[in-house]
Order: structure tokens, then C-alpha cells, then sequence
């Protein structure tokens, strides 16, 4: 959604009433003579000026501020136009639009104490939104999670084989018919493959993993006669010297298929226990190595779909649908509460950006015009594409500096202050 462009502007009244300074801002840019923008008047409180350094150092601080709670502004903003969708509505401040909220502008003493120090106070505004900020980053996380579930359950729910829950789609009849091992050493596992690669899976599933598994020994037909007898081989042992599969011969059944795969079950050694040896005097403890997780990486890596750590349960056929409603109804109910959370808070944030302007006002006109504080301010909501005429106006009413508009490097620079709002 557009939104208008304000000038804040400020000049000093150097001694005279405040009202005439209010209508040599007006007969400058925004009168039937110079039509380039709305006026209004703009009330900065009495605030704390301290001491002239401060001043110039709040003053730079102040940019990045700024620049920060806009950021913040606009990324609530933002959050709250993709939630609502095409049914977006222009968010309100206090219950009214921005953009009256900005014309009818009063300072929120309440809220922000105009006698506390101005360091204290532009902190106070900034600590504010950024625990804003820090919210929405936590409940868009939260919402973003939760939407990904959903889509992983509408996934596995409208895929094939290789993705969706098994529970759903076997039947007890058929598993009761399967050979399903779950031992100290053998596992039944589940594997999904797609119908291109039937034949290439059923011809090489016994020899895939023949580098895990190792069946080697002493070679006892060197010393026959210590056949049976304890021996100390220690290292000398290859016990790796002959290599094979993990997967049981002969355990390949075929379950069902689709019309995009085939389920397989095979039984596969779960794990391999090294025995400890002598090395010297001193004994090695054996180790026990874990072949499934090697083997199921090889079968990955293959593009076959390992259904991993799916144990039939008969009880929960139809329960993915149901926690797939059920997930909808969380993501339906996280969107209304983070719209509602958007809406209220982008209010919270917009008023603390248009404090924060205010405060610029007041720092860069003491700084501009020094003490005791005497200045008007006004803003200027800018007629299209009138800006640059409006500034030239401001320019030619109030500036005493002559520049050179030739020159590049000559920074823009007003004998007023000018800040630009566009919100």
C-alpha cells in the first residue's frame, strides 16, 4: 500500500512570536503561490538538551536509530500484508490510519517522559522495539515450523511409497505374512524404490554394503594342531581379509507397489562385534560396529527410500489424517493470532518511530539554532511528485548559503533542518 511523503522542517524564530514563523513556512511551500505540499504544525515538547556534546553525539546515534525502528516498522508491515493476504486491510495506529496519526501528532508524556535525559529517552524508545522486533522473529520462527509440519504431513499423505506413512497404506493381512526380524543382531527394514529402478535394485541388493562386513579370522590351516585351543594372534589377525553384504541371503520380499514404486522388505545384520586381541603383553577391547546406519546411507545414496524407524502399528491407520487436521487447525489459529499480533503492534512501533523523528527535530534544531530553544516546527505532507520543488521553495525562502549544483561532491545541505518521513 502507498503511503504520502512528509518533510519535517524546522526554523529558527529569532525572537519573534512562534506564529510567524508558522506562516513563513506556510507562504514558502504549501499556499496557492507555492501548491507542493499539506502543512501542519508540528508540536516538540520541552525536552532536556544536556550538554552540547552530547548533543552531537546523540545526533549520530539518532540516524541509526531511526533507520533501525523503520526497518522494524516495515518488517511487521510486511508480516502482516503475507498473513492477511488479498484480504489486507492498511494497518492503524491507535486505532486510526498512519497518516492521520502523523498530521494529529501529540507527544505521549505518559509514556515518554519529556523530562527524563534525552539519552534515557531515545533508549527507552529503541529498547521497546527491539523486544517487538524479538518477538516477531520468535513467533514467525514458531508459525514458519509449524506451517513446514503441515506440509511434510500433506507430503507423505498424497506420496507414494517412498514417503507416505506406511501405517496408512498396509494392510494387517499382508504384514502378518511378512518375515519381520527385530534381534539383538537382525533387523527387518522397509525400503521404498521407484519402478525405473526395480530391476537394477532387485539384481545388486545382495552384494550393496560388501565392503561392510568382516568375516575374517586366524588362518588355521597354518597351525592345524591349535585348532580350538586359545591363542594369542594379536594384530597379525586380518579380520577383514574376507568382505561381505549385511543383508541376509534370501531376505528380499517384495510387499506392494503403486503406481510410482515398489515396497521391499530385507533383513539386514544389525551390528558386527570386533573381538578384542593382544597387542604384545597388553589387550585391546573389542569393538562392536553399527552396520545399519552404514548400510542404510549406501541404499540413500542409491536413491532408495529406507522407511527408518517405521514399526507397524494396525492402531494407527487414519490417525495422519487426523493430526493432519489437526495441524491446520494450529496453523490456521498461529496465523489469526500473529495478524492480531502484527496490527497491534505495528502501532506500538510506529509511535515510537514518530517520537524518535520528533526528537531528531529538537536535537538537530538546538544544534542548528543553539540555546535558549527557540523554533518552529512544521511537516509537510507532500503533494506527488512535488518534492524537490517543495525543498527548492524552502531553499529559496529560508537559505542564505549559496551552493553549487554542479559540484558532485557537494552534500545536501539546508540553512533549515529537514528531515524526510516516509512512512
Amino acid at each position: 500500500m502507498s503511503h504520502p511523503s512528509y518533510l519535517i522542517t524546522s526554523i529558527s524564530n529569532s525572537g519573534s512570536a512562534p506564529e510567524n514563523s508558522f506562516r513563513k513556512l506556510q507562504n514558502a511551500a504549501a499556499c496557492p503561490s507555492a501548491p507542493y505540499g499539506e502543512m501542519f504544525k508540528l508540536e516538540v515538547p520541552s525536552l532536556m538538551v544536556g550538554t552540547l556534546d552530547s548533543l552531537m553525539t546523540l545526533s549520530d546515534e539518532l540516524g541509526k536509530t531511526d533507520s533501525i525502528i523503520e526497518s522494524i516498522v516495515r518488517k511487521v508491515e510486511k508480516s502482516s500484508m503475507e498473513l492477511a493476504g488479498k484480504k489486507a486491510t492498511e494497518l492503524t495506529v491507535g486505532g486510526v490510519p498512519s497518516t492521520r496519526y502523523i498530521q494529529q501528532f501529540a507527544w505521549d508524556y505518559a509514556k515518554y517522559p519529556n523530562r527524563r535525559p534525552l539519552k534515557e529517552l531515545v533508549s527507552l524508545i529503541s529498547s521497546g522495539v527491539s523486544a517487538i522486533d524479538e518477538e516477531l522473529k520468535q513467533l514467525s520462527n514458531s508459525y514458519g515450523d509449524k506451517q513446514a509440519t503441515l506440509q511434510d504431513a500433506k507430503r507423505k499423505k498424497g506420496g507414494n511409497l517412498m514417503t507416505v506413512d506406511l501405517n496408512d497404506v498396509l494392510e494387517e493381512k499382508v504384514v502378518k505374512n511378512l518375515k519381520i526380524f527385530d534381534t539383538e543382531y537382525l533387523k527387518t527394514v522397509f525400503v521404498a524404490v521407484s519402478k525405473g529402478q526395480v530391476e537394477v535394485f532387485e539384481k545388486e541388493i545382495y552384494s550393496l554394503g560388501g565392503e561392510l562386513v568382516g568375516y575374517g579370522g586366524p588362518d588355521w590351516s597354518r597351525m592345524p594342531n591349535g585348532l580350538g585351543q586359545p591363542q594369542n594372534f594379536g594384530s597379525q589377525v586380518d579380520r577383514h581379509q574376507k568382505k561381505g553384504s549385511p543383508v541376509v541371503p534370501g531376505s528380499l520380499e517384495k510387499v506392494m507397489a503403486d503406481n510410482d514404486s515398489v515396497l521391499y522388505t530385507i533383513t539386514v545384520l544389525k551390528g558386527m562385534y570386533e573381538a578384542g586381541y593382544y597387542e604384545g603383553e597388553e589387550f585391546v577391547p573389542g569393538t562392536k560396529i553399527d552396520l545399519l546406519e552404514a548400510f542404510s546411507k549406501i541404499l540413500r545414496e542409491k536413491r532408495y527410500a529406507v522407511r527408518e524407524n517405521f514399526t507397524y502399528d494396525p492402531s494407527q491407520q487414519g490417525k495422519s489424517a487426523m493430526m493432519m487436521e489437526q495441524l491446520q487447525v494450529e496453523v490456521d489459529n498461529m496465523r489469526s493470532g500473529l495478524t492480531r499480533w502484527c496490527k497491534t503492534h505495528f502501532g506500538e512501533a510506529f509511535v515510537a518511530w514518530m517520537h524518535i523523528k520528533v526528537i531528531r527535530v529538537f536535537v538537530e534544531s538546538v544544534l542548528r539554532y543553539g540555546l535558549p530553544v527557540d523554533f518552529t516546527a512544521v511537516l509537510y505532507k507532500v503533494a506527488s511528485g512535488k518534492e524537490t520543488m517543495l525543498v527548492n521553495a524552502l531553499d529559496k525562502t529560508f537559505g542564505e548559503t549559496a551552493k553549487d549544483d554542479d559540484d558532485p561532491d557537494d552534500e545536501e545541505y539546508h540553512d533549515f533542518v529537514l528531515i524526510k518521513f516516509e512512512p
